[in-house]
């Protein structure tokens, strides 16, 4: 943080806007050219980046940097309330510049439009003093750790899945890191994401805010932040919990003997395919390439009422909002038990909402000697946006 000698002076307008935090003693004068003088990264502008950013930019954190590479879509809005509804299509970076800005302009916003990885993450960490991970997927937050470790920033952690939260603050001086309570991530595939499973709408307001308070004290220096300790919160019973979290001797990255002394593959690592965090891949690409079926050779099939099945594999919810014609319900989760049912069928074309789900159902396929089952590229999603715009994207 900048040294208190050197923090800059506040305007007769910025003393206006943060009159409230100017009586406040554990903020003052000086607290808020502490805020001035602070530069935050926030990895992603969706449900969690989304609190986060606004309410650092209103409590006068001088430079906020973000990451992001996505666009606005339509069922970003029911949680992402920094883009509104004449957004929908634009990049979330300049949706989220444009509402910082009008919110106060005083606040540098930096964007950053690139997929966070391995070769570009410690530059780019370089800039700030801490990162505030708003990320849902695993080969992101493992790289946020490391990486905030290896560049000793303090990593302001949060995630959110249908009615639960959690928070805590990672690699900050003499505390624990993420790897220190979760040292390797799950199976790939055993914990579906927000996409999969949804999430309460509210939820990532409850967790961001969390999170932008637990900035603003690392800042100011005041208070007992979440270091050591890992905060859980559960919606539906409107409950908060709290584990210990102790620093581990033996952890691979921040611990005595350090095995990880530089950023890793982390898709390999949390055994997910590297486009996982990568920008789409140009429509031109050819999903015969790797034995997919295509939503235009669906449709020729359907329409010739060939003798085939179509698996759908996403949830019974997925299934309600919109299907396509033919299709044969059987949630992933289930098919491991629900294999007899297939018994007989070879020429399976499997789709979920995206191609991700059904490629994992697609492998489960052939190692139960489904040799013939393949996997419907860009899933329902594609179907909707090729053959049949009728039907509800969600």
């Amino acid at each position: 943080m900048t040294p208190a000698a050197t923090l800059p002076a506040l305007t007769n307008e910025e003393v206006a806007r943060y009159s409230r935090h100017l009586i406040m003693p554990e903020v003052g004068m000086d607290g808020q050219r502490k805020l001035k003088a602070a530069r935050a990264l926030c990895i992603g502008a969706g449900g969690l980046g989304s609190p986060v950013a606004l309410y650092l930019a209103a409590a006068g954190v001088g430079t906020i940097g973000i990451v992001d590479f996505d666009e606005v879509d339509y069922s970003n809005l029911q949680r992402q309330i920094i883009h509104g509804t004449p957004d929908v299509g634009r990049s979330k970076l300049a949706s989220a510049k444009s509402r910082l800005n009008a919110l106060n302009p005083e606040v540098e916003v930096v964007t950053h439009e690139l997929a966070l990885s391995s070769q570009n993450a410690l530059a780019l960490f370089a800039d700030y003093d801490f990162v505030v991970d708003g990320t849902d997927n695993f080969p992101t937050r493992y790289l946020v750790n490391d990486a905030c470790v290896l560049s000793g920033k303090p990593n302001v952690y949060g995630s959110i899945f249908r009615f639960e939260g959690q928070a805590s603050v990672f690699a900050a001086a003499g505390g624990p890191c993420y790897r220190c309570m979760f040292p390797e991530p799950p199976p790939a595939g055993l914990v579906p994401s927000c996409a999969e499973g949804g999430v309460l709408g509210i939820l990532p307001g409850v967790v961001g805010t969390l999170q932008a308070t637990e900035a603003v004290k690392l800042i100011l220096g005041a208070g007992e932040p979440l270091v050591g300790r890992f905060l859980l919160f559960d919606a539906l019973k409107m409950r908060f919990r709290e584990l210990t979290v102790r620093k581990a001797p033996d952890c691979p990255v921040c611990g005595e003997h350090p095995t990880v002394t530089e950023l890793i593959d982390y898709e390999q690592f949390c055994g997910v395919a590297p486009a996982a965090d990568a920008p789409p891949a140009p429509a031109a690409a050819d999903p015969a390439a790797d034995g997919a079926a295509t939503v235009e050779e669906l449709k020729r099939r359907i329409d010739r009422d060939d003798p085939f099945l179509l698996l759908d594999v996403r949830e019974t919810r997925e299934f309600e909002i919109c299907r396509i014609p033919g299709s044969v319900l059987i949630p992933l989760g289930d098919l491991p038990s629900r294999l007899s049912e297939l018994k007989g069928r070879d020429d399976i074309i499997v789709h979920c909402k995206s191609g991700v789900r059904s490629g994992k159902a697609v492998r489960l396929l052939h190692e139960a000697g489904y040799a013939g089952a393949r996997n419907l590229a860009g899933g329902i999603l594609a179907w909707i946006d090729r053959i049949d715009p009728t039907l509800p994207k969600y």
